[in-house]
């Protein structure tokens, strides 16, 4: 038993090396030289040719794809790194530029008003419940010769005053707190009052007092610092009339005032440690505020 399997399988050996040899040679043989077996191997070859054509056609279609795949997929990961470094740097340089017009148009802000300040940086607030800033601390104190009472304004307008100082920072009540009043005017028509913030949470708003009912103001107008009280510059901007309300009988008219500073995105502002240089010069000489 063991001799027969042993030539069985030296036979289907011989066969397996011998007959490639044979469908090589009917392959390769001038049509017209071949001969019946060659003919007969051929008729059995061709289906086999044709099918481990097909198998390695697609074998290497595989193998191809998947090298592609990885190719993309490399290359996917590079352009998605180099991607996020550029948004990464258009990012700062969004943050740099918008850095830069601030402090240009503080600079701005300085010159036109042509007094001596100090720059100071927010560096904390108070948010209320319906996040509305209440109050924003600076990074400038006593230290600094910041002093209560001292005007603070951005590039929007005027934030408030200098509540207290301590040390290398001081907090500022805003025109919007309820214990703020500035006497103020309205641009278009010289209208004068006095701007109390409300205080309110969940919204930025000021009344403007003591608005004589036949003078003309109307929603839009623009409201101005007098500079009457010598605490505050004139020309100031403060804010936008947004209602106007004549009741029927009383001396005064409701008017509501919006605020031309975003305190939420408040960053950068100019504490005026004096004067306008034209007040400096009224003090001096005496000489009293025009009407």
């Amino acid at each position: 038993m063991n001799y027969f399997r042993r030539f069985r399988d030296a036979a289907g050996s011989v066969v397996l090396l011998v007959l490639p040899f044979f469908f090589l040679s009917a392959n390769l043989k001038d049509p017209a030289e071949t001969n019946v077996f060659d003919q007969t191997l051929l008729q059995i070859s061709g289906p086999l040719q044709y099918v481990a054509t097909e198998a390695a056609t697609a074998v290497s279609g595989v193998v191809e794809d998947y090298v592609y795949l990885v190719d993309v997929q490399r290359d996917n990961d590079r352009l998605r790194l180099r991607n996020d470094r550029l948004e990464e740097e258009n990012r700062l340089l969004r943050i740099q530029s918008a850095e830069n017009e601030r402090l240009r148009d503080l600079l701005q802000l300085r010159q036109r008003l042509g007094t001596e300040t100090i720059s100071a940086e927010v560096v904390a607030k108070d948010i209320s419940p319906f996040f509305r800033v209440m109050r924003i601390r600076l990074d400038r104190g006593a230290r600094d010769r910041v002093r209560a009472g001292m005007p603070v304004v951005s590039s929007q307008g005027l934030v408030g005053q200098i509540r207290r100082t301590a040390g290398r920072h001081s907090d500022v009540l805003l025109t919007v707190d309820q214990e703020s009043a500035i006497d103020v005017i309205v641009q278009r028509t010289g209208a004068r009052g006095m701007l109390r913030g409300t205080g309110e949470t969940n919204r930025y708003l000021a009344r403007m007092q003591y608005l004589q009912r036949d003078d003309e103001v109307e929603v839009g107008d623009e409201v101005y610092t007098s500079g009457l009280g010598r605490r505050f510059p004139a020309a100031i901007l403060i804010g936008r009339i947004t209602r106007v309300e004549r009741e029927e009988f009383g001396l005064y008219q409701q008017v509501e005032v919006t605020p031309s500073v975003d305190f939420s995105a408040l960053e950068e502002v100019l504490v005026l440690t004096a004067g306008s240089r034209e007040q400096a010069r009224r003090a001096r000489t005496g000489e009293d505020e025009e009407p």
